[in-house]
């Protein structure tokens, strides 16, 4: 709103000034209201941290609390050609394996040519008796290898440079090479239809006058139990046999002539690591409250302390979280307190975690301690959900009613905007009129002043 220029006008007082001084004292209540906005701001921001770490508790309690979590397991060999992955599902133990082959695809090389017969059609069939038969836009060698390449038959095929001949054109070979290895991914190539292979008609080109076998499509082998009554083979198409043992894979890169032992054991460190990242993670939620809950001590510009409580400060849902998540992970399981397990409650109201413990209790007894795990991870899930949850959660609902708070007060400030702004325009006319009044006043002062200096002269 324009102001009305009325300092001093007839009064001489300073209207703008005395209007800001009682607007100043109007607006208090509004910056209460806008004080409290604030404040109720900073506890849902807050709010809203605490609740994505203890859903994040809530997320690695529960894979923590399932059965298997702490089911990891190493796989070790005495030979650099023989590789071990341990995966869901390994158990302890060992067998000794001697590698009898490595797995190979086919690849063999036609005999010389310039150009493929006509009409240019191939014919691949498999270990599996199935055909596929191909064309090429031309009996070129270009376009055959393109063919082939561009088939499902899977067999790739290279053009390679093989002299002249007589008559001093160049010559070529195809080599024709297996995409995938195993005994049962063999293939046989014609040069003809696949009705033609049917009646015998076809030329197998990997067999003619010329032609060669680089190398046979071939199984991988391992043999267990070598030299006993047990021995067996067992194959592969791939160098990697999965679930040699169960749950664990071995790859094999080289023949031996001796035995290779694969060996599986518990991977307790890797077990010990996922329950320190539990206790970590609720520690990382108790401390975020402690911080924001501590009370701080400071001084003033004159010396005077001045004490501030945080942002959680006496908040009873807070001190209900801390109490829950520290319950569920301290109390006993089956008469055992957590800290057998190397779970351990402090002076200070957080956890710790002693690996040593819990790696000496878990060699000693692993089912013992997983079930153990099983309960602790499977409460503070519980604990966390209830906390959490986006729906039902104590925290969630806390920050839906705070925030329901703050739009109340957002609005009642919105309301005062416009209280505010009509007492100013009130004040404003106000001390216009008054002003006017005064103006008259003065005149009027002025006018008697004159009549009197008037009369006096006329006596004198």
């Amino acid at each position: 709103m324009a102001t009305l220029g009325l300092d001093g006008l007839a009064s001489g007082l300073p209207t703008t000034e005395l209007i800001a001084s009682l607007m100043a004292l109007e607006t208090i209540p509004q910056t209460l209201l806008k004080n409290k906005v604030t404040s109720a701001t900073t506890e849902v921001t807050a709010l809203q941290g605490l609740n994505a770490l203890v859903a994040a508790l809530q997320t690695l309690s529960a894979t923590t609390a399932k059965p298997a979590a702490l089911d990891f397991y190493n796989a070790t060999s005495t030979s650099t050609k023989v590789t071990a992955t341990a995966t869901t599902g390994a158990v302890g133990g060992e067998i000794d394996i001697v590698v009898g082959a490595l797995a190979q695809s086919q690849s063999g090389v036609t005999a010389p040519m310039t150009a493929w017969t006509d009409p240019p059609v191939i014919t691949i069939v498999g270990a599996d008796g199935v055909a596929t038969e191909i064309t090429a836009d031309s009996n070129s060698l270009d376009d055959v290898v393109a063919a082939i390449n561009g088939s499902a038959a899977g067999v790739s095929a290279t053009k390679v440079a093989s002299g002249t001949d007589a008559g001093g054109a160049v010559q070529y070979r195809l080599q024709l090479t297996g995409k995938a290895s195993g005994a049962e991914n063999a293939f046989t190539v014609y040069a003809g239809t696949e009705a033609d292979v049917t009646a015998g008609t076809a030329t197998n080109v990997l067999a003619q006058a010329g032609a060669a076998t680089v190398r046979t499509a071939q199984d991988a082998s391992v043999t267990l139990w070598k030299g006993t009554a047990a021995e067996q083979v067992i194959t592969s198409t791939t160098n990697t046999f999965t679930d040699l043992l169960p749950g664990v894979s071995v790859t094999v890169s080289g023949v031996s002539a001796d035995p290779v032992t694969v060996a599986v054991s518990r991977d307790n460190a890797t077990s010990a690591t996922t329950v320190k990242a539990l206790v970590t993670s609720l520690n990382e939620a108790l401390a975020y409250i402690k911080t924001r809950s501590s009370v701080t001590t400071s001084t003033d510009a004159t010396g005077a302390a001045i004490v501030s409580g945080g942002v959680f400060t006496g908040d009873s849902t807070v001190r209900d979280v801390s109490s829950k998540l520290l319950a569920a992970a301290s109390q006993p399981v089956n008469g055992k307190s957590p800290s057998e397990y190397g779970i351990s409650i402090t002076k200070t109201g957080t956890m710790e975690f002693d690996e040593a413990k819990f790696t000496a209790a878990f060699a000693k007894d692993p089912a013992g301690v997983q079930a153990a795990i099983t309960e602790i991870a499977g409460r503070l899930a519980d604990a966390a959900k209830g906390l959490s949850d986006k729906t039902v959660g104590t925290i969630t609902s806390k920050i839906t009613g705070t925030q329901t708070t703050i739009d109340n007060l957002s609005d009642q400030v919105e309301r005062w905007d416009d209280r505010l702004a009509t007492r100013k325009a009130n004040l404003q006319r106000m001390y216009s009129a008054f002003e006017v009044r005064m103006s008259n006043m003065n005149a009027q002062m002025t006018w008697l002043t004159s009549q009197v200096d008037a009369l006096q002269a006329q006596k004198d």
